[in-house]
């Protein structure tokens, strides 16, 4: 096993059995400062070094990645990769070949992003994580594979990388220790963007070579294609679903609640990640609330498709995002909506907002759900009383939504408006980091892949969120509110504050925005928000 310091991008053909250990990460901050207050980062079990690539850092996130059993079959491996790799440069790339060709081609090697990507900073800079050690094998490969002074001079060019199954295993898996969160695209002064290099490797591997992870495939698209959610919920069940939260509502709050569902000729179609539904149902019944006392003519949709935002393509395939990106539209437009809007999912908001639009044409206005939030209450729609949610309350920055499409302020001044001890986490605004959930880690959970993203790719969030608080976190007494407006990223809260027993031990509690709002209704005559009963 090589010290970190001395990996390069040429040792990802080497033979080592794992090309690095993760053993120098950052401290967190107190109270987990504390000896005992962190478990040890485990090694990966014999039975999956055999059956998949642990040779990378140790870690399994694509669970459909397999040895090969022959010669053969490594051969053809690494010869649809090469294909792919070829593809990935030709105009038929969706819109993404400027781009990519500038990120490919212009790199100056500065090292600028490099401190502005978390899991390099949570992994104690380790140069397995540094932006462009990925970018630089690519490269490589390129070079060795598609150019003619590659092919002849090879390592006196910098074609200097061995390249077999191993070499493209571990730069697959490499992809998946990126978030997306294109922090690094922001802060370059070249303006370029090693993201988009990390999912065109994610590209290739799904659309030439059929491998993907489960979670975000097989169990999410096309689940979702075939059932109309990506979490298998069909519309009988999601119309039972609906009519229970209906009588829960009444039952808990007085409140008479009917979801309308298949309203045509609405103003607004409201698009929902179904896992919402599933996991926290108080966020769309929020909405519900929300929604009918400022009087907005709005619907739901239970045909198949309609009733859920989530776009899993986004992260790894163009070819899935299209199909779900076609026939959400048609469903929308189907029902005669003035508009879609896209409730606390971050990541449905950039494919239903920006990528789709690449994808299809005639296409009605969608929209984000903060600015609309936000004019209910600026507006004065909804009769507000802020001293229901005097605890602190802190704001976690979705990358989809504030640093890739600029919605910053309107959640800011909701929170302003309502919470009394809100307090901002430093970075904060299109300088967040990412809640260590993103481009699909928050479900990838297959092997010990859950480790990676809550004790290194999230490390930073948690010590965002520490700092956010202190001075309050051993008081537990006082409950303290991690607002993060996008279901991906309350998986990722979850994940990690379960981890952490940060709930049990410091009543450190998360959860969404429209929720806050609904617990500060003067009408609601009890607290919303559970954990405040």
């Amino acid at each position: 096993m090589l010290d970190q310091k001395d990996l390069r991008p040429k040792d990802m053909g080497r033979s080592d059995e794992q090309l690095i250990k993760l053993d120098n990460l950052i401290p967190l901050l107190t109270p987990y400062d504390k000896p005992g207050m962190e478990s040890p980062l485990t090694d990966p079990k014999p039975a999956w070094k055999e059956k998949y690539c642990t040779s990378l850092d140790g870690y399994i996130g694509i669970d459909t990645l397999t040895r090969p059993k022959t010669k053969e079959e490594e051969d053809e491996f690494v010869r649809k990769f090469l294909s792919g790799l070829e593809k990935i440069f030709s105009d038929a790339n969706n819109g993404v070949l400027q781009p990519l060709l500038l990120s490919f081609e212009y790199c100056a090697k500065c090292n600028t992003c490099s401190d502005a990507c978390h899991i390099y900073t949570a992994a104690g800079n380790n140069e397995l994580y540094r932006p462009i050690y990925r970018s630089e094998v690519l490269r490589k490969i390129v070079k060795k594979y598609f150019t003619t002074s590659g092919k002849f001079l090879g390592g006196f060019v910098g074609a200097d990388i061995d390249v077999n199954w191993e070499t493209i295993a571990r730069l697959g898996e490499l992809a998946y220790r990126c978030n997306l969160c294109r922090r690094c695209a922001q802060t370059c002064p070249l303006g370029l963007d090693n993201a988009i290099l990390t999912k065109e490797i994610r590209k290739i591997f799904s659309q030439e070579m059929g491998i993907a992870p489960t979670p975000l495939h097989t169990k999410g698209t096309m689940l979702q294609i075939k059932t109309g959610s990506s979490t298998g919920l069909s519309k009988p069940a999601f119309l039972d679903t609906l009519e229970f939260l209906e009588e829960d509502t009444e039952e808990k709050f007085g409140i008479k609640l009917k979801f309308p569902v298949d309203k045509k000729g609405a103003d607004i179609l409201v698009l929902h990640n179904a896992g919402e539904f599933m996991a926290w149902p108080e966020n769309p019944v929020a909405f519900a609330i929300l929604f009918d006392a400022a009087g907005l003519n709005w619907t739901l949709s239970s045909e198949i498709m309609g009733y859920d935002s989530v776009n899993y393509g986004l992260w790894y395939d163009d070819v899935q995002a299209k199909k779900i990106a076609t026939m959400q539209m048609k469903v929308a437009k189907d029902f005669g909506v003035k508009r879609l809007v896209v409730a606390e999912c971050g990541h449905a908001h950039k494919a239903s907002m920006i990528t789709a639009d690449r994808m299809g044409t005639d296409r009605l206005p969608v929209e984000s759900c903060l600015p609309l939030l936000w004019d209910m209450v600026k507006s004065k729609r909804l009769i507000l009383d802020p001293s229901k949610n005097n605890f602190p309350v802190t704001l976690h920055d979705p990358c989809n939504v504030v640093r890739q499409m600029g919605i910053v302020e309107p959640q800011r001044n909701v929170l302003k408006a309502i919470c009394p001890q809100f307090r901002e986490m430093t970075p904060h605004g299109v300088d967040n980091y990412c809640c260590g959930g993103g481009s699909g880690f928050a479900i990838m959970n297959s092997a010990n892949f859950p480790e990676f993203r809550t004790q290194v790719a999230s490390r930073v969030k948690f010590n965002q969120i520490l700092g956010a608080f202190k001075g309050t976190m051993e008081d537990t007494s006082t409950p303290k509110y991690i607002c993060a407006p996008c279901s991906n990223c309350k998986g990722a809260m979850r994940g990690l504050l379960e981890h952490y027993d940060a709930t049990e031990k410091y009543n450190l509690q998360y959860g969404g925005l429209v929720e806050l709002m609904v617990n500060a209704l003067v009408s609601l005559k009890k607290p919303f928000l559970e954990f405040l009963e």
